[in-house]
């Protein structure tokens, strides 16, 4: 018997071929056991402090402030606190400068870095040689190649804002968020942060819509900010984000095409050993994943992003890094960068980051945590509890604003973090679900109760809640517990948005919480003014009615105990709480008109951007699952279906051996029976595969998005997960020398 083996071009025998197949995986493996004959980069010992390096690739304010002149020093840090234009000549001036900081550092290209809407980040290098008209060479670097570029950019993602033969497109210069040096290998490149927009002006990014938002609701919290404190008079989103990972060895990566494409393992039967004794959770980081850290820790120190937390997470190879809180959009620039540095140090270790949400069944998946707040220009926390009653009454005031915010548009911040890869992670045993509901903690639950049970017009009322509030401890001392199976959780000082998935750009919820937080403040400031002309009611005494008015509202939303539990599902449904379990289900919601309506209240979308950012959202739903099905397809038919058909034979060869000795038929039925076994499921993989093949092209047959997401989402996955089943069974039953692909045990385990 004889397999065309294509690789190669040559006819190999059946025994020769079962090595063939196995053989990437046990290279892999052998790979591994060799690796300390690999000459490792160095492992960043630190024998500096950080803090003597910390920021030396970054033009930021220390370096500002050394090389430009004190004029244009003060005009840039206007530029980035108010956002007031700089004029031509300031531009001129930085540029000067920064080509000139870059150039000492042994930069030779500069590079405007965007964030396209696939999710990525983007540049297109320039050299800052040139030939002037009388032929002579120099560098050259002015205002113009500072603020603006024409990068094309035709390919990228625009959701019909133009087509594809309407090229032009332009990034423009953030000064929010300052430049840095990218070192790849040699080569060093100034990288300017920006935006991307249309030739008309239209963002086909994420950063120009959190920008807007950012700005809306700065406005809106310090309008509000001033109705207790006339002296602050800036307020700054701060995030800080979780990044959670699986690392594992490279080799594996190149085994597995469906690691390789997908990010995620398309098949593969769950180890004996997984995470059923969180053994690995906190537990002591092994040798080479810490050297990966302490390396990519040095390369993030470099570029000012400030990570201090690294350890183990649940699942056995994944792990956790995390910064310092920032502003929302140095945050967000620093999260895209890191993901990027995370794949060119792990290279250097001949490791692989994987960063989708459900990179192996069965274990814990990976999400990016966002933990959000304000803060006033003061250092003021606006969600923690002051010491006096005024600034109690401020936290409360924001602290119930935020809650009712994501009570009304619930279905709008579950929607801003729908994706493929993350519909395998929410609702699972790890992952908050996807119904929205938020977590206060038993104390401030009580409080909320207690003013939503008070009388409105009871002066001693409103001195109890705020004497109770003096009373509990400050929230900064952990006045809540933690909630893993809430998706909007309280946790001190701030709320965490636990459903982000660890691949996606924190811009899309951001933006979002942003928005609906401003647009509520914003209502909140009407509706206390207007209650103090119409009944003649103090401030204090105005807020609290206003406020429990809210915590009525909104009390369908809170939600003490387990996300994770049936139970649960049942009473959301009684609140009327919606459970969107798949991205198609959960992106409707920006087709709502109040949303619509939101986003050009606010300014942050107009009514074609928005249409086109959902549109990119439907079709980046639909080409992942295209990918992720059609290498389904390739793995059975060239991978999995041979090997069985190996081990099928060789069982088959032994049954026949063993009548031609005449031994009864009990002799041989457990032969028998795995012959049947194999049989059954290696034929239900060949039709399920040739179903699943005509389940895609069904699905691009479909008239819109729309309806073509559901075709993937309702008749390709559930193909594809049946296909698996069935798949992981064979893996369970065929010969281990003959299986083609690396298993769970082995990836997560070799280190």
């Amino acid at each position: 018997m004889t397999y065309l083996c294509s690789d190669f071009n040559i006819y190999l025998s059946s025994s020769i071929f079962s090595r063939f197949m196995s053989l990437k995986r046990f290279n892999a493996i052998d790979i591994i056991h060799n690796r300390f004959d690999i000459s490792l980069p160095d492992s960043s010992p630190e024998k500096r402090q950080i803090s003597s390096f910390y920021g030396e690739n970054v033009f930021n304010d220390d370096t500002m402030r050394k090389y430009l002149p004190e004029s244009a020093y003060f005009s840039v840090k206007a530029a980035i606190q108010t956002g007031t234009n700089l004029t031509k000549e300031v531009a001129g001036v930085v540029a000067e400068t920064m080509k000139k900081w870059a150039m000492d550092k042994g930069a030779t290209h500069y590079a405007h870095w965007f964030q396209p809407l696939t999710g990525k980040t983007a540049e297109k290098h320039d050299s800052f040689f040139t030939i002037t008209s009388e032929g002579k060479a120099i560098e050259e670097f002015g205002s113009k190649e500072l603020a603006q570029q024409e990068p094309d950019g035709s390919s990228f993602p625009g959701g019909g804002l133009r087509s594809t033969f309407e090229a032009r497109g332009y990034t423009s210069w953030d000064p929010s968020s300052p430049a840095f040096i990218l070192e790849v290998g040699n080569g060093k490149t100034l990288c300017i942060p920006t935006i991307f927009v249309t030739y008309s002006g239209e963002s086909l990014d994420y950063k120009l819509p959190l920008l807007k938002s950012t700005s809306f609701i700065e406005q809106a919290a310090l309008n509000v900010c001033k109705m207790f404190d006339d002296t602050v008079e800036r307020i700054s989103v701060t995030l800080g984000w979780e990044q959670e990972y699986f690392l594992i060895d490279e080799s594996f990566l190149l085994a597995r095409p469906d690691l390789m494409f997908t990010g995620r393992t398309l098949l593969g039967k769950h180890s004996q050993k997984g995470q059923q004794l969180e053994d690995h959770y906190f537990g002591s980081i092994p040798e080479r994943a810490l050297n990966f850290m302490r390396d990519l820790e040095t390369e993030c120190h470099k570029l000012g992003i400030p990570v201090r937390t690294r350890h183990n997470e649940v699942g056995p190879a994944q792990y956790e890094l995390a910064p310092m809180f920032e502003e929302v959009n140095i945050a967000v620039d620093h999260n895209q960068l890191l993901m990027d540095l995370m794949e060119r140090v792990a290279k250097k270790h001949k490791l692989a980051v994987l960063l989708h949400e459900k990179p192996f069944d069965g274990v814990n998946g990976s999400g990016k945590h966002n933990n959000w707040s304000l803060a006033t220009n003061t250092g003021k926390n606006l969600l923690s509890p002051g010491r006096n009653p005024g600034q109690d009454l401020k936290f409360l005031t924001f602290f119930v604003n935020t809650i009712r915010a994501v009570k009304e548009h619930a279905d709008l911040l579950r929607a801003s973090i729908a994706s493929a890869s993350n519909d395998h992670r929410l609702g699972a045993n790890e992952a908050p679900p996807a119904i929205i509901s938020v977590y206060v903690g038993k104390a401030l639950k009580e409080v909320l109760d207690f003013i939503a049970q008070g009388k409105e017009s009871n002066q001693i009322m409103i001195k109890e809640v705020l004497s109770l509030l003096k009373k509990t401890p400050n929230l900064e001392l952990d006045n809540t517990d933690r909630n893993r199976t809430s998706p909007f959780a309280f946790t001190g000082n701030k709320f965490e948005i636990r459903m982000v998935g660890s691949s996606m750009n924190c811009s899309g919820p951001m933006t979002i919480m942003n928005t609906i937080v401003g647009d509520q403040l914003n209502k909140f400031k009407q509706e206390v003014e207007q209650l103090m002309a119409t009944e003649d009611k103090p401030q204090d005494r105005a807020i609290m009615a206003i406020l429990r008015k809210y915590i009525n509202e909104s009390l369908p939303i809170l939600f003490e105990g387990d996300g994770y539990s049936k139970e649960w599902e049942e009473e959301a449904a009684r609140r009327g709480l919606n459970n969107r379990k798949n991205t198609p289900e959960a992106l409707y919601a920006y087709k709502d008109p109040k949303v619509k309506e939101l986003f050009i209240r606010s300014g942050v979308f107009t009514e074609h951007e928005q249409e086109a950012h959902y549109a990119v959202m439907f079709e980046n739903y639909n080409l992942k699952l295209d990918i992720e099905s059609k290498v389904l397809a390739d793995l059975c038919k060239s991978y999995i279906l041979p090997a069985c058909y190996a081990y099928q034979t060789k069982i088959a060869n032994n049954i026949f051996a063993l009548k031609q000795l005449d031994l009864p038929s009990d002799s041989f039925a457990s032969q028998s029976n795995l012959l049947k076994e194999l049989s059954d499921h290696i034929n239900l993989v060949a039709s399920k595969t040739g179903e699943l093949e005509e389940a895609i092209h069904s699905a691009h047959q479909q008239p819109d998005f729309e309806t073509e997401a559901k075709a993937f989402c309702h008749h390709v996955k559930p193909l594809m997960e049946s296909i698996r089943l069935s798949v992981d069974y064979l893996e369970g039953i065929v010969e281990d020398n003959l299986w083609p692909l690396a298993k769970y045990r082995e990836m997560m385990f070799f280190r």
